[in-house]
């Protein structure tokens, strides 16, 4: 059986440091996906889960512009390990302040990875935003409002979330402009601990009335709202 659930993204914008990189990660048994662009592997990563980046560290420092956001963005997101390639020979570099990583390919892979679940990238960025809204699931409508909320979906408070299972789908109201969307039950947090409890979902279907209030509530178009962090 693979190490990982999951493949690796291995990044690096030069073909041959690219193949050199595969090459010296046949060793380990694990699956990998190469990228020859931080924004192709952002591509991916908003489509399928991965465990983590494996990515040569002159690719980082060389990427401008939406490249370098982008490269923020993932290896903020992702376990990372960032290399220089020596022969055939992978050296972790060491990393200062919050970029620190494991020393090893082998910790990377064992400790870094395996210990990370994996999910796909959340496509829109998440607005601290509360509204009324109302939820309806086998055929109970409740009382609730989002916490966040953005163009692909919110994180909805409800005081009963046990009740949902991941893949749950359910409708949700939304009063101010009175319409409502499908939406499938993407991951949950349990009453009683240190956060709010309720529901993330993910919209099936931004309909004409939600998309001009949403166009109006977080003041950016859903093609220009990315969920990116700022390098």
């Amino acid at each position: 059986m693979p190490l990982l659930d999951h493949p690796i993204l291995v990044i690096s914008v030069n073909d041959e440091t690219r193949a050199a990189l595969l090459a010296s990660m046949q060793a380990f048994d694990v699956a990998l996906v190469p990228c020859a662009t931080f924004l192709e592997a952002e591509t991916l990563a908003l489509q399928g889960l991965y465990h983590g980046i494996l990515v040569d560290l002159p690719s980082i420092v060389k990427a401008k512009g939406e490249e370098k956001i982008v490269a923020c963005s993932l290896t903020g997101f992702f376990p990372t390990l960032r290399v220089r390639l020596m022969g055939s020979m992978l050296i972790p570099m060491t990393m200062p302040g919050a970029a620190k990583q494991e020393n090893s390919v082998s910790d990377f892979i064992n400790r870094a990875c395996k210990n990370f679940f994996p999910r796909m990238l959340r496509a829109h960025h998440r607005h601290a935003i509360g509204i009324s809204v109302a939820t309806q699931f086998n055929g109970i409508e409740s009382r609730a409002f989002t916490l966040n909320i953005s163009w692909g979906g919110a994180f909805i408070v409800d005081f009963n979330p046990e009740r949902f299972a991941i893949g749950d789908e359910l409708t949700v109201f939304f009063q101010e402009p009175d319409c409502e969307v499908k939406a499938t039950v993407r991951w949950k947090q349990s009453w009683g601990l240190r956060h709010a409890p309720g529901i993330g979902v993910k919209f099936h279907e931004v309909n004409d009335c939600l998309h001009e209030f949403l166009l109006r509530l977080l003041k950016h178009a859903k093609d220009h709202d990315r969920d990116r962090l700022v390098a």
